[in-house]
């Protein structure tokens, strides 16, 4: 048998912490990249203002020292024959700087450091006899050529050199502050960042863990963690979900066992008529009653299964329901009607008071609603009782009360009135075929319409029951289309 591999699992931790470091990382690096490159940018620009400011300093000198003397000669002559001179003035005047001349052909008349030797500037020269300024950088040096213009035009060029030490060490300190405040910034951040992703991570494990209990059957009764955020309302969700399983199984075991009990009632009755029917065929008495009480019991059963497997219906999947505008009045005296027979034959009169309503509800669920409620006020009423029913359109609902005079139903025992297989008295029950499925089947239909129905107590000391049920009255707009 070949054996399945599964693939490595990495851990949500070191995918967050990792991811996190990434992060990080790519973020000061961006961020320094940026101030470096600023800062290099300003340099560059306060080196290049300050040069061309010199260069037309230069420029400006030259014109004077010409100017003032006896200008017998012309200005290349001047240039020539006084070139070392201008250059060493220049270079006085601009504080030191290594300044070189050179005449309009590109031909060097003055050096003001003529023992250190000239650099070799011939690619760049060539724009600069153009009449444009142009520079390079030779090492620490900046070599900056800018044409000597006057009225008559271009006369000569001017070279400027300067040490760029200076701002080259300042770029250099300031990129190993950023480097060394950027790894500290980045270890805190980090460290900051992986306590929190192990919180997380941690929470997320002791919610997975709350899965498992619940799906090995241990459920859990308070909230596995407890944080004000998304997590938070996770666990408070896992454990809600948790209880509503509990107790869904719960109720599912007791629906299950109240079943059992209910089916063996008139089960055990119909066996037991048998097997007397068995031992004494000949007694015609035995045969009528064993009839009567066998169709009785079967009976019982067939509403029973009918209506457990119309409630797992509603519980188990999206119950049907086909809306559709009803008139209450209407939908109530064609109930009434169908129920009066049964009535007369236990000498219990109807009575209706109905007001006009409208409401949007499914017309089927709507008739076994009322069939279940008129059904229990005939087998739980006294002879010679009666039933009254009555509808209003109260604000924006339609209330619909049914009092009976009837045995009641103690107080004691009105909590669990809607519970599937609770009756309050089982022999009244029996008797009359009760299943004690009614209540709850109508309570479960009602709230699919979006409607309530409860129990309260009849007006007075009058003996009997009552229930009301309401339902959204349909609004005018509805009414219309």
């Amino acid at each position: 048998m070949s054996r399945r591999s599964h693939p490595i699992q990495f851990s949500l931790k070191w995918r967050f912490t990792i991811g996190l470091a990434a992060l990080l990382l790519l973020t000061i690096s961006a961020l320094g990249w940026l101030v470096l490159r600023e800062i290099k940018l300003d340099q560059q620009q306060k080196v290049e203002t300050d040069l061309k400011q010199r260069s037309e300093l230069a420029s400006l000198r030259v014109r004077q020292i010409y100017l003032s003397g006896s200008a017998l000669d012309d200005v290349p002559t001047f240039l020539r024959r006084r070139g070392t001179e201008l250059a060493a003035d220049l270079s006085a005047l601009l504080n030191g700087t290594h300044v070189m001349l050179y005449d309009s052909n590109g031909k060097e008349i003055g050096n003001s450091m003529p023992l250190s030797g000239s650099a070799d500037v011939k690619d760049i020269m060539v724009y600069a006899k153009q009449g444009k300024i142009v520079y390079e950088q030779s090492g620490d040096s900046l070599i900056y050529l800018a044409p000597i213009i006057w009225s008559v035009g271009q006369v000569g060029i001017v070279q400027l050199q300067l040490s760029l030490k200076a701002d080259q060490a300042f770029y250099s300190s300031i990129a190993l502050s950023l480097r060394n405040i950027g790894l500290a910034a980045l270890a805190v951040s980090f460290l900051l960042g992986f306590i929190y992703v192990q919180r997380v991570t941690s929470a997320l494990r002791k919610l997975r863990a709350a899965a498992d209990q619940i799906r090995a059957g241990h459920y859990i009764g308070q909230s596995p963690i407890r944080r004000r955020d998304e997590l938070g309302e996770l666990s408070e969700g896992i454990t809600y979900m948790s209880r509503e399983i509990e107790q869904s199984l719960a109720r599912q075991k007791q629906f299950i066992g109240s079943v059992s009990h209910e089916f063996k009632t008139p089960l055990t009755s119909i066996i037991a008529y048998s097997d007397l029917l068995d031992m004494y065929r000949d007694d015609p008495k035995l045969l009528d009653e064993a009839i009567v009480n066998i169709r009785q019991e079967a009976d019982r059963l067939l509403e029973m299964v009918v209506k457990v497997l119309h409630l797992s219906e509603m519980e188990q999947y999206e119950f049907s329901l086909h809306a559709e505008n009803l008139d209450v009045q209407e939908s109530l005296n064609a109930v009434c009607s169908r129920l009066r027979g049964k009535a007369a034959q236990f000498n219990i009169s109807i009575e209706t008071d109905l007001e006009a309503a409208m409401i949007r509800a499914d017309r089927e669920s709507f008739m076994h609603i009322f069939l279940n409620l008129l059904d229990n006020a005939i087998k739980y009423n006294v002879p010679g009782g009666s039933i009254h029913i009555k509808c209003r359109a109260d604000s924006n609902k339609a209330v619909i009360v049914i009092r009976d005079t009837g045995i009641g139903i103690p107080e004691e025992a009105r909590a669990k009135l809607f519970e599937p297989f609770y009756t309050v008295s089982k022999d009244r029950a029996r008797l009359s075929g009760g299943t004690g499925l009614g209540l709850s089947l109508v309570k479960r239909l009602v709230e699919l319409q979006q409607g309530t129905v409860v129990y309260s107590e009849p007006p007075s000391a009058a003996q009997g029951s009552q229930f009301t049920v309401t339902f959204p009255l349909l609004s005018k707009k509805n009414l219309q289309a």
